[in-house]
């Protein structure tokens, strides 16, 4: 019988993520990849890269089948009156916010934010995963 038997020792985790699966995107066209009608699944890197672009490009907090958690914000600068440079801090802490939910990326670095003549926002980044770096443009 312990002295103290409401003091446990901590169990140490070894619990290893998963492989990270995702269907195959193709980023230019938009759409999931396909062969024999079947989606082509990806694995580590490539799927991270793929759920990051997929995330990035989808509202939060719009779309029913989405947790309140996944997607971005960008669309909140929308006829807003902020500098440029406002504009792209957020962009930044947008982009961060929607990628480190992820607990597959554990840092997003280099980015840019660019605004085209029309307001079309287009940012580049590298994403660190636990699989290596991915380059992600949107």
């Amino acid at each position: 019988m312990s002295t103290f038997p409401f003091i446990q020792p901590e169990a140490e985790e070894t619990s290893e993520m998963e492989l990270y699966k995702e269907v195959k995107w193709n980023f230019e066209n938009d759409r999931p990849v396909f062969r024999l009608k079947e989606p082509v699944i990806v694995t580590g890197n490539e799927a991270v890269k793929t759920w990051a672009w997929n995330a990035l490009n989808t509202a939060r907090k719009r779309w029913d089948i989405f947790t309140w958690n996944y997607g971005s914000d960008f669309d909140e600068l929308i006829g807003q009156a902020y500098s440029s440079d406002v504009k792209t801090s957020e962009c930044k802490r947008y982009l961060k916010e929607c990628l480190l939910i992820n607990p597959y990326i554990s840092s997003v670095e280099n980015i840019e934010v660019n605004f085209d003549n029309n307001g079309l926002l287009m940012i580049s980044c590298t994403v660190k995963t636990i699989y290596g770096e991915a380059s992600i443009n949107v």
